[in-house]
């Protein structure tokens, strides 16, 4: 338990943080799972366009590291550029 009233506030403000963290990265795998299910090739674009954007947000917070979100960008790009 804490003991001082700043601990108690780092406590409420973490759990905060991580409930948001937690939705931002599940929102994220569940376009990414759309995108990868996606047969159209200008929907897919604009899809990995969207995507793209979130992956960068999610490294530059550090809740994903960052050459995990370069893998992923180079992984989703060349499955958009198979699309017939």
């Amino acid at each position: 338990m804490a003991n001082h009233k700043s601990a108690e506030k780092r406590i409420r403000a973490n759990e905060i943080k991580r409930v948001r963290n937690r939705y931002q990265h599940k929102t994220t795998r569940t376009l990414i799972k759309k995108l990868k299910t996606s047969t159209v090739k200008t929907e897919a674009q604009g899809l990995l366009k969207e995507v793209s954007s979130l992956i960068d947000k999610l490294a530059k917070k550090n809740i994903i590291h960052w050459k995990k979100a370069a893998n992923q960008k180079s992984k989703l790009t060349k499955l958009v550029n198979k699309i017939a």
